[in-house]
């Protein structure tokens, strides 16, 4: 019972600190007015791992109940990448092992910002460019199996370099929505390209919602070149007098620690659940452990891993490897 009481108090206060506290705090303290709609929301974030803990995520049967869980290879015509899906009801979350992503290594992190109505990236791109900022903007294909690639969703890079950690904006784009070998819904509404009527519905089946707070240790450069992009899209900024920021969409609070790039990578997620789970469960998949309930939230720590520093570019303006997605 001590044990459970102790998880269930780590639970809470991980969730207040990085969703329900932040989320309180973030309007009267943020430095920019809080926009009730920002343009973009987390869309998904996904982390390199060890490969044991990437294989426990593909293989673990209690992980594969809790959540909508999905392995999937993307192919963009030039290159593929091999991800383990975890799919909520507007965001997901996306896991690599070593040699699963091109030019990804150890405690490389990254995170989407996605528009929900066409048209909003445009103009979160042209905040961008009025905060002093030059992105990097393109549209990123993706092959069905058929050697001819489509359009998938329109890309905003902040910047074409990164040690560790790299964000970007992403809006999907109507022929892949309406792509009748695909499946999705229809449009509920006008300009609907929302994480809702991507991710489909198959959560309902499972524990997982969605992904409510999120912390990734990087370095204080990637910070500084990242967070304009969120800026621009009108998601609540916080700077932490403790050091990183704080970011708020709405629903989904993003924590960014600066650490040395060696020490960087993906520390705990926050995930609201469809029904409050009325005993707690506690399991260990690879390096990471997964804390569930009691209660509407689960907690997934995960033990940090040597990372391996470098800053890349391809110079060509993109980052070295795509805006992975599912």
């Amino acid at each position: 019972m001590r044990t459970q009481w102790r998880i269930s108090g780590f639970i809470a206060a991980a969730t207040a600190a990085l969703v329900i506290a932040s989320g309180a705090a973030a309007p009267a303290q943020a430095e920019e007015q809080e926009r009730q709609d920002p343009l973009l929301a987390f869309n998904h974030a996904w982390a390199m791992v060890d490969r044991e803990t990437a294989d426990a995520i593909e293989h673990s049967e209690y992980l594969g109940r809790f959540a909508d869980r999905r392995i999937n290879t993307g192919n963009d015509g030039s290159q593929t990448w091999t991800g383990r899906y975890l799919l909520g009801k507007e965001t997901y979350l996306e896991f690599f092992g070593p040699g699963d992503a091109p030019d990804a290594v150890a405690g490389d992190t990254g995170l989407a910002v996605s528009a929900d109505k066409d048209g909003d990236l445009a103009t979160a791109s042209a905040n961008l460019h009025d905060l002093g900022v030059d992105p990097v903007e393109f549209t990123q294909v993706t092959d069905l199996g058929d050697g001819e690639p489509i359009p998938w969703f329109d890309v905003t890079y902040p910047t074409a370099t990164y040690d560790t950690f790299f964000s970007w904006a992403m809006e999907y784009r109507d022929e892949f929505l309406e792509d009748p070998r695909l499946s999705f819904p229809p449009a509920a509404y006008e300009g609907d390209v929302s994480r809702d009527r991507y991710n489909r519905d198959r959560y309902l089946d499972h524990q997982m919602r969605d992904v409510i707070g999120i912390q990734i240790a990087t370095t204080e450069a990637d910070i500084e070149k990242m967070v304009p992009l969120w800026r621009a899209a009108g998601i609540t900024i916080r700077v932490l007098k403790s050091g990183g920021v704080l970011a708020f969409d709405g629903m989904t609070t993003i924590r960014l620690l600066p650490v040395p790039a060696e020490e960087a990578g993906v520390r705990h997620i926050v995930l609201a659940l469809n029904e409050p789970a009325e005993e707690p469960h506690t399991e260990t998949i690879g390096s990471s452990t997964l804390h569930v309930g009691p209660g509407a939230y689960a907690l997934w720590t995960f033990d940090p891993i040597e990372a391996t520093p470098a800053t890349r570019s391809n110079g060509s303006g993109e980052p070295l490897h795509p805006a992975f997605g599912g």
